[in-house]
């Protein structure tokens, strides 16, 4: 379904000054995080007309065989913008993109790469096929006309848990969970690079309307934490050279599972769940008010759920 915006929304966004304000420049700058690999890194911010939904790190490999694409961000702009980009460091052809999962900041520039393979897990295609297009239409509302021409276009080929080698790089794809139902992860054994998606957010408080902390923090105790990596490329937040920002993923997880816990045990409603004072530690994080209270609203039922046994 090809998406449009309609004529009110249009009128109201040029009413109120703001659309003759940009030009809609994302201003995407390739950074250099190791031989042949670079980094657009997105703002740790929310969804925002001022943003225009660049909230987002995405990246690209330079190989012997082509450009490797990891996510495509939040627009057909951005997608455009970023082969442009692209094309600034090298001459060679895109071989192939890898998306990481289904949120509409990673996926939503597929369309400026519709001319070659776009891989996914499989549960990632399954849920873009699902949620996309309502994904789109709230973010064309919160982003406005950055959106324009950008319609929901699937990954075309699927991919599993695997190791490929492209041009000299040797790639591990690693099939996880936890922030969604498919999340994949990139691992550069060539470079010790790796691309984790939201798996990892750093210095920005994590989303979760779709996550299974249980399986979330699997995939970082699990897989993510037993790798020897040189460069962790987070979905959201500043790049780094440790794995400083897996420990502190775990902690608030680990942080957030046991108060939701406690809180239905102490018979908690969820306004009362939005009042929990936040720890010291996780101060530093962006948007951690905003973020924790969406947690109540996307996980605080399930915990009530376990704790009090529902009778019909």
């Amino acid at each position: 379904m090809k998406l449009k915006i309609g004529l009110i929304f249009t009128v109201l966004i040029a009413c109120s000054g703001v659309l003759t304000a940009t030009s809609f420049d994302y201003k995407l700058t390739p950074k250099l995080i190791a031989e042949n690999t670079y980094v657009f890194v997105g703002k740790s911010e929310d969804f925002s007309f001022k943003n225009g939904g660049n909230i987002v790190n995405t990246g690209f490999i330079v190989t012997s065989d082509g450009v490797i694409v990891i996510d495509t961000g939040p627009s057909l702009r951005y997608g455009q913008q970023m082969r442009a980009a692209i094309a600034t460091v090298t001459n060679k052809t895109i071989n192939r993109v890898y998306i990481t999962h289904h949120h509409p900041d990673h996926f939503l520039g597929n369309l400026a790469f519709k001319d070659v393979p776009v891989y996914a897990l499989e549960e990632t295609i399954q849920n873009i096929n699902n949620e996309g297009a309502g994904f789109a239409d709230n973010l064309y509302l919160m982003v406005g006309d950055w959106m324009r021409g950008t319609d929901v276009l699937a990954p075309n080929k699927k991919t599993k848990a695997s190791k490929v080698s492209i041009g000299g790089h040797q790639l591990e794809l690693l099939a996880l969970s936890g922030h969604t139902s498919g999340d994949m992860a990139l691992f550069d054994h060539s470079t010790g690079v790796l691309f984790s998606g939201d798996l990892i957010f750093h210095k920005r408080t994590l989303t979760t309307p779709h996550a299974k902390i249980n399986q979330w923090l699997k995939a970082l105790n699990a897989s993510l934490d037993r790798l020897s990596l040189n460069v962790l490329v987070p979905g959201h937040g500043p790049v780094t050279s440790d794995k400083a920002p897996i420990t502190d993923m775990v902690d608030y997880l680990t942080w957030l599972d046991a108060t939701f816990t406690k809180a239905a045990r102490d018979g908690f409603t969820m306004t009362d769940a939005m009042g929990i004072k936040l720890p010291s530690r996780f101060q530093s994080n962006a948007l951690l008010k905003s973020e924790f209270s969406r947690s109540v609203t996307h996980l605080f039922s399930n915990y009530e759920n376990k704790v009090f046994e529902r009778v019909n």
